[in-house]
């Protein structure tokens, strides 16, 4: 079993991905999506937790050797970059959505320094649109990004556009057409509906309209 699909059928295994076609679910944009993934599940199951959080250093320690310090995005994201940090004896900071209104004012927590190499850390990539607001928060910081780290990955082509455009390296533990594939597998759905899972990646804000 490759690791992509292992790490998905450890997703599946704890219910932090649901799909249901037949009932899609509504995100924050509006869009309709026939998967929900949600994983700080994860978090919950100690044994599942420590398996993720090994791919994801390995992964970091494989793609991204040079990584001074990890940034875990708010929220989701704080827990695996503390996690990861943790075992990879690496400084961790995180970035909030926006500046704290109150105290300091901060929108960067941790300590860092002008030039350090810091590789990103998210829990899932969708459209990238947060993610790739958290690169830029860190490089008017006077950071260098070495790149991000997710542990999902729906691979929507404007996401892969965008990135490109902002010369950001992406590596994901796992991503959808490897948990469609193992869904079908474990017979979690049907075989003929991958083809309409398959078209909602290509044009999810379309979809289901």
């Amino acid at each position: 079993m490759t690791n992509e699909k292992a790490v998905a059928e450890k997703l599946l295994q704890v219910e932090a991905v649901k799909l249901s076609p037949q009932h899609p679910f509504t995100w924050a944009s509006g869009w309709k999506s026939p998967i929900y993934c949600d994983n700080r599940r994860v978090l919950s199951f100690p044994y599942v937790r420590d398996f993720v959080k090994s791919e994801l250093c390995n992964v970091i320690f494989e793609h991204f050797p040079d990584a001074e310090a990890l940034a875990g995005v708010a929220t989701a994201g704080i827990p695996w970059g503390a996690l990861a940090a943790d075992q990879l004896k690496l400084p961790f900071l995180y970035v909030r959505p926006k500046p704290k209104e109150h105290g300091l004012g901060n929108q960067i927590e941790g300590a860092y320094t002008d030039g350090q190499r810091v590789l990103v850390i998210e829990d899932l990539i969708s459209t990238g649109k947060s993610s790739l607001q958290v690169v830029d928060v860190l490089k008017q910081a006077g950071v260098r990004i070495e790149g991000m780290v997710s542990i999902f990955n729906y691979g929507f082509d404007k996401a892969v556009q965008d990135f490109a455009a902002a010369n950001v390296q992406t590596k994901s533990l796992t991503n959808y057409p490897t948990l469609i594939e193992l869904a079908i597998e474990k017979g979690l759905i049907e075989a003929d509906v991958k083809e309409t899972l398959m078209a909602w990646s290509t044009a999810p804000d379309v979809w289901g309209i």
